[in-house]
């Protein structure tokens, strides 16, 4: 039988690879080897920072809704509590955009909580 080198596909494999790994710095997007190991542990932090992006935006709603609850009066837990006893079903993200560009709705949803504690 007569051999087959595969160098058409191998040359394929790591143009593909190259061409992930544009923009590094020295050797990690112009060989092979170094550029291969860079591209897969950036799409793992990718993967892994596409989950974490969740929770930081979580993290940053309810800071900025603590710090509106706190301004009227009330901690976050007192606020959500309250919230959760009079049936608001409103997520966090409405709340931070609500403390910031409608402080008086944001308002009437504090007095609301405060009434159900």
């Amino acid at each position: 039988m007569t051999r087959v080198k595969g160098g058409f596909r191998a040359h394929n494999r790591h143009k593909k690879i190259l061409k992930l790994a544009r923009g590094y710095r020295g050797a990690k997007s112009k060989l092979y080897r170094p550029a291969h190991e860079q591209v897969m542990h950036s799409l793992a932090y990718s993967f892994a920072h596409r989950k974490d992006r969740k929770h930081d935006f979580r993290k940053l709603w309810i800071a900025r809704i603590n710090a509106a609850a706190r301004n009227n009066g009330l901690s976050y837990s007192r606020f959500i509590y309250g919230l959760n006893k009079a049936g608001v079903a409103v997520n966090r993200k409405i709340l931070s955009e609500m403390a910031i560009h409608d402080e008086s709705s944001f308002v009437q949803l504090i007095e609301l909580a405060k009434s159900n504690l």
